[in-house]
């Protein structure tokens, strides 16, 4: 009866375009007169149709219900995410088919109640059902959603003991799953046992996995295998291949993919389009991304937001702003993605009245809230210097992640507030935020800058105690932190346990090594550097020119700087002039110091002329001095280092009227001369000492100590040098004003807290004057200690009356 009526010959788009009231009328005719087949068949196709709750309606009234109507109905409910009707109808069932448990299984993955799915497939395996391709395959996608490799690997037992293992669909299923669980290897050796590859969604589903687990290379090898093969790839094939170029920069074989897609058909698919923006955008092809941007028929957002994220890697900040623009125009809905990737934009451009705009068109869209939009705020206030505004977005945030504590730390430690972000640091780690390794090699480079080595030592024991995977940043940190404080030696111990090096950590190694006296291990650094293949930099060859300056080199500190431009094509900066005149000065040779300053390929800077008035003062060439100086005066006028070395010149020549000029110009100008502090770390407090310092709370114990230093190096032949008491004053004052330096006074207070044998370390804001460093050299002597000082300059490491810096006073 109801073939007459065409019922049966009717297709999806037909019946789907029934009008309500008539599909009702025909249901209610059916449910009286139907018989159970035709039943069957119109309540699977109300179901396939979305029509639910008609579908329900439906079955309510069926008074013949069997299996196919029961897996029908519970097949909807599961595919349409309606799982607690899904299992109370499962549950209602008279007769549990395998069919009705692996519906409410793959909807329970589907919709990511994995554990429930794993419950209701371990109930139907105790209660014998048998579990078909699709059950396995069901479950093995639950296995991949929550990444739980152990459960996955016990179905993989199963399917083996259960003959599926060359089942492509269970097989397919398996390699998804390792492949998600992060192990490529063991997907990789199911795909290549399996003697039937022919299906394309396996291969997809093996090219996906070498892209989503960093395999580049591998995912374009078996993209071209795929072709070879003859498999046809798709939607789903396609992105992940492109996926892979991008992550490899292989933009060629990228353009060859994209003319595949056009010959199979797919360069109109949304997600294959995307696909390619994406790809040439990172591989920094931005016309090619802005053309398959232009041809989509929609405005995808995804899309535009891969185009402003290449724009602004690639440096194109403006034309990331002005794409931005237009899909402000374009009305298209912005999403949380967008708006980091172009506060990037302003990151690095020094543009705030935009970035408060973009700010406030944030708040008015009420994307503040989210943390991903929030972190990006945070790191671009901070990136600009601009902490107030940084600070006020953090701490207006609710849920504060470790990237949102990153950004702040890093921003403080990079404008130089380094006291401030080792402070961040610490209420970070007391709000329960466990650091990663950005933040890690942040706070590392402040303790280098601040030399707080204990603090540095504690943040690498609990970075080593976490378990995290140390990475190239935080080693490069470490190992200029441990150089910068002095501690060479655990500098080349960090150095020697990295598997992976950088031009950055052989340079701050070969720094490393010449600010700590070393200058001939700097260059066996060097020679080790250039034999591994890592080219210098303008950096290195500082480091480099440093270490002969001041190991007294000069040969070998001419070839390296005449190296620079005919072998590695860097240009001299004002700072390696400086070094090349410093070495110079050093060996005695003013004059060609002058010379080489006045052959410059760039002008002189502070730097230049400083390297010269010091090798001036050295060697008492006041004329040569004059004219340093007054240069230093043009160039920094307000700066007191050039005032007090030339009116300490003219002093030192008995010169005292200009010296008193020099000195009343200073005053004049309101110049005044940075005084002289040393400082101590002990027990992670810092004692601050100044000349003839009184204000510690153990003075008296210290001038005590002072005294017997002062009695015992003298016994050993220590004399005062009263070159370095330049005030006009008698010679008993001069000597007391001499003992009393901060330096020595942190000295005699490293006497008193210091554990025998273990190195007393104190750092200098000035260079330490040539007085205080022969008392170092005789303290070092006299008391058997190693004694570390760090002053502006470098490092002075004074063991048995020797130091590391070759003496130049």
């Amino acid at each position: 009866m109801f073939k007459n009526l065409g019922i049966l010959s009717f297709s999806h788009k037909a019946w789907n375009q029934f009008k309500h009231i008539e599909l009702a009328h025909f249901v209610h005719g059916i449910a009286i007169v139907n018989p159970r087949f035709d039943s069957n068949r119109l309540l699977n196709e109300l179901s396939k149709s979305r029509r639910i709750g008609e579908a329900r309606k439906m079955f309510d009234k069926m008074s013949d219900k069997d299996e196919f109507s029961w897996n029908t109905m519970i097949a909807a409910y599961a595919n349409s995410g309606m799982l607690a009707e899904a299992r109370k109808l499962f549950d209602e069932t008279p007769n549990r088919t395998s069919i009705a448990w692996s519906s409410l299984i793959s909807g329970y993955c589907r919709y990511g109640c994995e554990m429930e799915a794993f419950e209701l497939f371990r109930e139907m395996h105790s209660e014998g059902q048998n579990l078909s391709q699709y059950t396995l395959g069901s479950v093995l996608r639950g296995c991949s959603l929550s990444g739980s490799l152990q459960r996955g690997e016990n179905i993989h037992g199963y399917v083996i003991k259960t003959g599926f293992d060359f089942n492509v669909f269970v097989i397919t299923g398996l390699v998804d799953m390792y492949s998600k669980c992060k192990c490529i290897l063991e997907a990789e050796y199911l795909f290549e046992t399996m003697p039937d590859r022919g299906n394309h969604v396996l291969w997809t589903a093996m090219l996906t996995g070498y892209s989503q687990n960093g395999h580049g290379f591998k995912a374009i090898e078996c993209f071209r295998d795929m072709r070879a093969e003859g498999v046809e790839s798709n939607q789903f094939t396609f992105p992940s291949i492109l996926t892979a170029c991008s992550m490899v920069s292989a933009c060629d074989f990228g353009a060859q993919v994209h003319r595949c897609i056009i010959r199979s058909g797919f360069g109109a698919n949304v997600f294959v389009q995307s696909a390619l923006v994406d790809m040439y955008a990172k591989c920094g092809d931005l016309n090619s991304a802005r053309k398959a941007l232009e041809t989509m028929e929609t405005d995808d957002v995804i899309s535009w937001n891969s185009m402003i994220v290449g724009c602004v890697r690639h440096g194109f900040e403006e034309k990331a702003r002005s794409l931005f623009k237009k899909m402000h125009a374009k009305d298209m809905k912005i999403n949380d993605f967008t708006y980091p990737s172009v506060l990037n934009s302003f990151a690095s451009m020094m543009d705030m009245k935009n970035a408060k705009s973009v700010h406030c068109l944030i708040v008015k869209t009420g994307f503040e809230g989210y943390k991903l939009v929030s972190n990006a705020l945070v790191d671009m206030y901070a990136k600009q210097g601009n902490l107030d505004c940084a600070f006020k977005v953090f701490n207006q945030m609710i849920d504060k992640d470790v990237i949102s504590w990153t950004s702040l730390v890093t921003g403080y430690a990079h404008n130089g507030s380094h006291g401030e972000a080792i402070k961040l640091f610490c209420d970070m780690r007391t709000t329960g935020i466990c650091p990663d390794q950005f933040v890690i090699a942040s706070v590392l480079s402040t303790c280098s800058e601040l030399t707080v080595l204990e603090f540095g030592q504690q943040v690498h024991a609990n970075f080593v105690k976490s378990g995290l995977e140390s990475s190239l940043s935080v080693d490069n940190s470490l190992v200029t932190m441990y150089a910068k404080c002095g501690c060479i030696e655990d500098a080349n111990r960090v150095f020697n346990s990295m598997r992976v090096r950088d031009v950055v950590t052989w340079t701050a190694l070969i720094v490393g090594y010449a600010k700590n006296g070393k200058g001939k291990d700097s260059i066996q650094f060097y020679d080790q550097m250039i034999a591994s293949g890592t080219k210098p930099d303008f950096i290195t060859f500082i480091g480099l020119l440093f270490a002969c300056s001041h190991a007294g080199l000069e040969e070998d500190g001419q070839r390296f700087f005449d190296s620079m431009s005919q072998v590695y094509g860097i240009k001299p900066g004002p700072e390696h002039y400086a070094c090349m005149i410093d070495l110079l000065g050093r060996s005695g040779k003013i004059n060609e110091a002058k010379e080489l300053l006045n052959k410059m390929d760039v002008k002189p800077d502070a730097t230049v002329w400083k390297a010269l008035l010091a090798a001036c003062r050295v060697h008492r060439n006041l004329e040569l001095g004059e004219i340093a100086a007054n240069n230093l005066f043009k160039l920094e006028p307000l700066n007191a280092m050039p005032y007090v070395l030339l009116s300490n010149m003219y002093s030192a020549a008995n010169r005292w009227e200009d010296a008193a000029r020099i000195r009343r110009s200073m005053k004049s100008m309101g110049i005044s001369k940075e005084p002289g502090c040393s400082w101590m770390e002990m027990n992670s407090h810092v004692h601050k000492f100044m000349s003839d310092d009184r204000g510690h709370p153990r003075t008296s114990e210290i001038y005590s100590k002072m005294d017997e230093i002062m009695i015992l190096i003298k016994e050993a032949g220590y004399v005062p040098d009263m070159n370095f008491a330049l005030h006009d004053m008698d010679e008993e004052g001069k000597k007391l004003a001499l003992a009393y330096h901060s330096e020595k006074l942190a000295v005699a207070f490293g006497l008193l807290t210091v554990p025998p044998g273990a190195p007393i370390r104190i750092f200098k804001n000035l260079r330490v004057c040539g007085d205080c460093h022969t008392a170092m050299k005789y303290i070092s002597r006299v008391f058997i200690r190693h004694v570390i000082l760090r002053d502006s300059n470098c490092f002075h490491h004074f063991r048995d009356g020797v130091c590391s810096c070759g003496d130049y006073w």
